[in-house]
């Protein structure tokens, strides 16, 4: 027998995800339009709320709850605000090499800030050569004096000027096969993110570049063995990050819904409720049914990788199948709201914008049907 409901303890999760979402983040969400920042308070509500404690285990000061848990959190708070989802969701993608892959000095040091809030993490892959081919990396270190020295320059990399604890993907200077990755934090000598992206969506997301110019990194701040760190890399980005982005998609898809039904209610058009349109009407059962086929493969995956598997694959499909979903969702949602759809006063126009940016997130929609396609072939 298949059961696809919540335990009891994921459905009070749920509900009070929801309710921080709605209470804490909701207000804070004006801001981040306007500005395209204040996140700072947003960063202070998702730690004080244990947000960033979900996959920590509870020995190094987390919840230990797991992946359908985490899934859940981001799907309550991307409903309300995806660019919020999208600075925890990379939290998380900078929590989870350290948990799998970190020393027990290294977890004891930096895991219980990051459960309560006092640390924030991040990972940096993306360099200006192209992210969907990892190996082209030209950051490099070399051993110098017990230490590495780091020199590159990483871009696109979200929370890239709030993360006090950032995972950057390196290459040996001397040899271009040997790929490692290290724990950085705000302060070393060498370490500086410089720019910082306006986004056409996420807007309240803090997204930017780093620069390591001689970046002096202890040789206790190796993230696992030496020359290991595309698999470091690679295992956070095709479980953790492409999760989090089901999530971000999950949420923005299920306020696009609920904008779409609640316009399409309320806007009469001659004499009666646009809802009643069979036009309207479609576009509602489409959204719909995508939304609960994107829901059963996100936590298929979420909920396979919490009993042991590996959920590469099954991400690999419910990344590429929600992040589509939901930028269809949004164009209907706007298409259904007509001229109103074009006024920044409606939320749907937030949301269009916001889903722009769920798709190369993670991982692009091509490169996941190149994963889709080599596991449906070998």
């Amino acid at each position: 027998m298949i059961d696809f409901t919540f335990t009891e303890e994921q459905e009070l999760f749920q509900k009070a995800a929801r309710e921080f979402a709605e209470t804490k983040i909701a207000p804070h969400v004006p801001e981040m339009e306007e500005t395209g920042r204040g996140w700072d308070p947003v960063i202070k509500e998702l730690g004080e709320a244990e947000m960033m404690a979900i996959t920590i285990p509870e020995e190094n000061g987390g919840l230990g709850l797991g992946a359908v848990v985490r899934l859940i959190a981001l799907e309550e708070i991307a409903r309300i605000s995806v660019a919020t989802a999208m600075m925890m969701q990379v939290g998380g993608l900078g929590i989870d090499p350290i948990i799998l892959f970190g020393s027990e000095e290294q977890k004891e040091k930096y895991l219980p800030g990051l459960a309560s809030g006092e640390r924030f993490a991040t990972v940096a892959v993306t360099e200006p050569s192209g992210g969907s081919d990892p190996t082209g990396c030209h950051t490099t270190y070399k051993k110098q004096n017990g230490s590495y020295v780091l020199n590159g320059r990483k871009c696109f990399i979200t929370n890239s000027h709030i993360a006090d604890t950032q995972v950057v993907l390196a290459v040996d200077e001397d040899n271009h096969e040997a790929f490692s990755t290290f724990i950085l934090e705000t302060g070393m000598e060498g370490f500086e993110p410089t720019h910082i992206e306006h986004k056409v969506g996420m807007r309240g997301c803090n997204t930017g570049e780093i620069e390591l110019k001689n970046c002096e990194v202890p040789a206790e701040n190796l993230l696992g063995p030496e020359g290991k760190g595309m698999r470091v890399s690679m295992t956070a980005i095709s479980e953790t990050g492409r999760a989090g982005m089901i999530g971000c998609s999950l949420g923005l898809h299920t306020a696009c819904l609920e904008a779409a039904v609640k316009f399409a209610n309320e806007r009469i058009l001659y004499g009666k409720p646009i809802s009643r349109l069979q036009a309207q009407q479609f576009k509602i059962a489409d959204m719909k049914i995508e939304l609960e086929a994107g829901r059963l493969l996100g936590y298929r995956a979420a909920a396979t990788q919490d009993k042991g598997g590996r959920a590469g694959n099954e991400y690999a499909v419910a990344k590429y199948f929600t992040t589509e979903a939901a930028q269809r969702a949004a164009k209907m949602a706007a298409d259904i709201h007509g001229g109103y759809g074009c006024m920044e006063e409606f939320p749907v126009t937030r949301y269009l914008r916001d889903s722009f940016i769920l798709g190369p997130s993670a991982g692009t929609s091509d490169i996941m049907k190149v994963i889709v396609s080599r596991w449906a072939l070998s």
